[in-house]
């Protein structure tokens, strides 16, 4: 049977997840600095609140990065010409974007530092830092995203060999990830002490493992992702209910969490930041995954068009967003000469940087994917809807081929 044959069918619902997943990202990232600027304010709650419950962004985007690859690979026979085919693509329309990228914001920095253009640094110097932050993950906040992407793809085929092997793997591959994952963070705390760890694969392995075993099972979670609740058998019903309920009470006990230290000074074991942050996000994923289908299913069409088009640009806007947000940040003093600073005005502040973060973003990573040749250099594959039409028939490629 060829590849081609076993095809799985093309799930738009998973543009709906990578805009809801996208929207978490933006909120952190516009909240961020506000969270210890806005502690004497009255908006720290309401600030505070937004910034800890959309933490689900990336981790969400790795679950999904994870479906994705194993629900498109796991029932093709692996062989020379899927691998070659594999690499090629996350070369060039993720490794690529993602050297490129890095060196943007590597100037960049070095413009806000005041440091581009002056003799601080020899070009050598320069370039050694460059590559150290390349492999690293660290030349901008968000790039690590990018990075743990490339090494959870250096790690694919072999995890698909063994999913594929071991009916028992694939029955505790959660319960192996949540192992592995929280024996590194242990080691790390007591032991190696890295830094940087948010940047190794190994710290997100337990949603590399829902994402595998979602898509291997497809078939038989699928009536839970179609169904309307009231629909679904008993067990499906109890299951479903007691996701959000759990889903719920984390999220809350996180978002309180994050307002005493931030907010009391509170001061407690690490370890309680891991967990917190992983049920949540965990749950959340889970959560965005089921609300990504029934929005699909019940939304109004042109909602479902706009968060399509969200989805399909995702990646993109991933890239270039922190770029505007740094811009934007740059109007503060300006704002403030203009109104009184306060609880409304501030929040007001803050929030337009979300906006003009994504709109902006949003109208110059579709204009350069439409208009510009060659755009996926820089901003990764262009979605099937913005690429000039060919003469010839030709099949639409697949959203559910995309890796974020």
């Amino acid at each position: 049977m060829s590849s081609v044959s076993i095809k799985r069918e093309r799930l738009p619902q998973l543009d709906t997840f990578r805009a809801l997943a996208i929207l978490g990202v933006l909120h952190v990232h516009a909240t961020s600095l506000a969270t210890v600027e806005s502690v004497n304010l009255k908006a720290f709650y309401l600030i505070n609140v937004i910034n800890v419950f959309f933490r689900y962004g990336t981790p969400s985007f790795i679950m999904l990065s994870s479906f994705v690859l194993f629900y498109n690979y796991f029932n093709r026979p692996m062989d020379g010409k899927l691998v070659g085919g594999f690499y090629k693509k996350r070369l060039l329309y993720i490794l690529l974007p993602y050297v490129l990228f890095s060196a943007i914001y590597f100037i960049y920095k070095m413009h806000v530092a005041g440091t581009l253009g002056t003799s601080v640094e020899t070009y050598g110097e320069m370039l050694a830092r460059y590559w150290k932050n390349l492999k690293e993950g660290t030349a901008y906040t968000h790039l690590y995203f990018v990075y743990i992407s490339v090494q959870f793809y250096i790690l694919f085929p072999l995890m698909l060999m063994l999913f594929k092997s071991s009916k028992w793997f694939v029955r505790w591959a959660i319960p192996i990830g949540l192992a592995l994952q929280w024996a590194f963070v242990i080691w790390n705390k007591y032991e190696w002490q890295y830094q940087s760890k948010g940047s190794l694969a190994i710290t997100y392995l337990s949603y590399y493992m829902i994402g595998a075993v979602l898509a291997i099972h497809f078939d038989k979670v699928r009536g839970w992702l179609m169904k309307d609740p009231k629909n679904l058998p008993f067990k499906g019903w109890f299951l479903n209910g007691l996701l959000w309920v759990s889903w719920a009470a984390v999220t809350a006990a996180h978002i309180w969490f994050y307002q005493q230290v931030r907010l009391n000074g509170l001061i407690v074991d690490t370890l309680w930041y891991e967990l917190l942050w992983n049920l949540h996000t965990m749950l959340t994923a889970l959560v965005l995954m089921r609300a990504s289908f029934v929005l699909y299913r019940k939304a109004p069409k042109w909602l479902i068009k706009t968060l399509t088009r969200l989805g399909e640009l995702s990646f993109a806007i991933y890239l270039a967003h922190p770029l505007v947000l740094g811009y934007y940040r740059d109007t503060k003093d300006w704002f403030f000469s203009q109104v009184q600073m306060g609880s409304l005005t501030y929040f007001v502040w803050v929030y337009g940087g979300l906006i003009c973060a994504l709109g902006v973003s949003w109208i110059l990573t579709q204009a350069i994917l439409r208009w510009i040749p060659g755009a996926w250099v820089l901003l990764g594959n262009v979605p099937s809807s913005l690429r000039k039409k060919k003469t010839g028939p030709s099949a639409p490629a697949s959203a559910s081929n995309r890796s974020v």
